[in-house]
């Protein structure tokens, strides 16, 4: 199996991952754990997964000039991205944030255009744009996007900021994965951004009823810090590593399609015409954007 082959496995993992989490996340909080709260916990779990992992692989020294770029990573891939996500869904619907989550490959394909002068292949913007009406398509006749709320106004224009601050980590780490493991740099990346989530969620932490938390809520905060948090990020990363940060992004197209799924396993939700159609131009869409280019 060649390294391109897992670097696409490793991404649709992590589309996977999460998939899940829109609808696991939004179980624990604000109930049980409130957004600032739970990304603190969420931070720092993964932080010491990634330190703990990196007594496994070969110790590497990151350049000077380097930690620039990752403390900007740090800002957009922790801190910003993961306090206006949890911030937003708590206001918001899973739904509603899955449809503004979308967005995030059209924003990755402008962001690798304009700041790493990257070739924008026809078939490329075709599946981009083709896995976007896929998964609004998807959306709009499952019936349940809501905009006629003025928390969920806010809950999906802060899912949103996520949504670019995201796009714009995927850019920035780029440089960093061709250069270091992916592991070598991340423990750096959590480290940092804990201390950014830190004094926001100080306060939610303690006020965590841990005694009375109902056995199914721990195990499901415990799936966003291991699962959601550190593999989705460490996948992500290898991804990147081998992948166009625009191929990473499109495959956030199966979101919607792996609810939609979930929810048919689950029998809350039936199977149709529209269903079938939408989840075509997704794969279409994620197929085209993952194609290997002719020319390297």
């Amino acid at each position: 199996m060649s390294t391109r082959t897992l670097a696409l496995l490793a991404a649709l993992a992590a589309a996977l991952i999460y998939g899940l989490t829109f609808t696991v996340a939004k179980h624990v909080m604000p109930v049980y754990i409130k957004p600032y709260g739970f990304i603190v916990l969420r931070v720092f779990g993964a932080t010491l997964l990634f330190w703990f992992s990196g007594l496994f692989i070969k110790k590497e020294k990151i350049a000077k000039a380097d930690y620039g770029r990752i403390f900007l990573a740090a800002v957009f891939g922790v801190g910003l991205n993961m306090l206006t996500f949890f911030k937003g869904l708590s206001y918001t619907t899973p739904i509603n944030a899955s449809v503004v989550m979308v967005m995030v490959p059209i924003i990755v394909l402008s962001l690798s255009a304009i700041l790493l002068k990257e070739h924008l292949a026809k078939y490329r913007i075709i599946g981009v744009f083709l896995g976007l009406l896929g998964a609004v398509y998807l959306i709009a006749y499952g019936n349940g996007l809501q905009l006629n709320n003025t928390h969920i106004q806010w809950g999906n224009f802060l899912v949103f900021i996520n949504a670019f601050s995201y796009s714009l980590y995927l850019i920035l780490v780029k440089k960093l994965t061709s250069k270091y493991h992916p592991i070598s740099f991340a423990k750096w990346l959590y480290l940092l951004g804990f201390f950014m989530v830190l004094p926001f969620g100080f306060k939610e932490v303690q006020q965590i009823a841990w005694l009375t938390m109902p056995t199914d809520i721990f195990y499901k905060m415990l799936f966003v810090v291991v699962f959601a948090t550190f593999v989705t990020y460490l996948f992500n990363l290898l991804a990147v590593r081998k992948l166009k940060p625009t191929t990473v992004s499109v495959f956030i197209y199966l979101q919607p399609f792996i609810a939609t799924v979930f929810a048919l396993i689950m029998k809350s939700d039936t199977l149709n015409i529209h269903k079938i159609i939408a989840s075509g131009l997704i794969f279409a869409g994620v197929y085209l954007v993952s194609k290997k280019p002719k020319v390297a």
